[in-house]
């Protein structure tokens, strides 16, 4: 027999005598225990309760309550955010109320000149009115109208002494009361692109000048020849005369 199996059996046989010591002290010192008698007592029922049955009655268990969930904690916000909140809302109501400052404002200033134009153009019609009233009287004082025939050379290329009241050059006429023109009568461009006639009203200062020009008739509906006619009549001077007139320049077109 080797050393290592006389150490394995000595081993064994020392467990084995180890585990019967501790056996022979439990059966000594618990399980050869006197157990004290119960003292005697007087069941007293309370009822159905369960639990007045006793000491001996039947307890029920008790049923574990779920533990409640934790709430999810709200995150507050930090003083750094409700600034930049508080920034950013004021900002959005500073822009609200400056675009509805420049709202009123653009609105009062259309209104403002719609009233002025309103204004200019009433102002106009009733020196107009009151040239026409004028101009007519003052006809009337020598016995001439808006139709009186000039001396002036209705084919020529100007005008022969002191015309008043109208005459024509080139086939283009007009008419003026009390009023002769000076010089000849300014011809339109001849770059129009439509035949047909334009009828411009013209209002003339005491001066001679003509100070207004308007499209009043004719058959010429294109723009750029009713222009010609305009920017021609604006030209026009006329005789002195008392006060404002109103009058008419009419131009004929004719393609070559």
């Amino acid at each position: 027999m080797t050393k290592n199996q006389e150490r394995h059996i000595i081993a064994s046989v020392g467990t084995a005598i180890f585990m019967i010591l501790v056996f022979l002290i439990l059966w000594f010192t618990y399980l050869t225990a006197v157990v004290p008698e119960e003292e005697e007592g007087v069941e007293i029922a309370f009822g159905e309760v369960a639990e007045a049955g006793g000491y001996m009655a039947e307890q029920s268990e008790a049923v574990p309550m779920p533990a409640p969930e934790p709430a999810t904690p709200v995150q507050p916000s930090s003083p750094a955010e409700e600034e930049m909140l508080t920034s950013e809302e004021q900002e959005a109501l500073a822009l609200a109320e400056a675009k509805k400052k420049r709202e009123a404002e653009e609105k009062a200033r259309l209104e403002a000149e719609r009233k002025a134009r309103e204004a200019a153009e009433a102002e106009r019609k009733a020196k107009e009115a009151e040239a026409v009233a004028k101009a007519n009287a003052f006809g009337s004082l020598f016995g001439q109208s808006g139709n009186t025939t000039g001396s002036g050379d209705s084919q020529g290329a100007g005008q022969k002494g002191n015309p008043v009241g109208h005459g024509s050059v080139g086939g283009n006429s007009w008419s003026l009361s009390g009023r002769g023109i000076k010089g000849t009568l300014p011809q339109p461009s001849n770059t129009f692109k439509q035949e047909g006639k334009v009828v411009v009203q013209i209002r003339v200062n005491a001066a001679g000048q003509v100070v207004s020009a308007t499209v009043k008739g004719g058959d010429v509906s294109d723009k750029q020849t009713q222009q010609l006619a305009l920017d021609a009549a604006r030209k026009a001077k006329f005789t002195e005369g008392e006060h404002d007139q109103i009058g008419t320049i009419t131009y004929i077109f004719k393609l070559n």
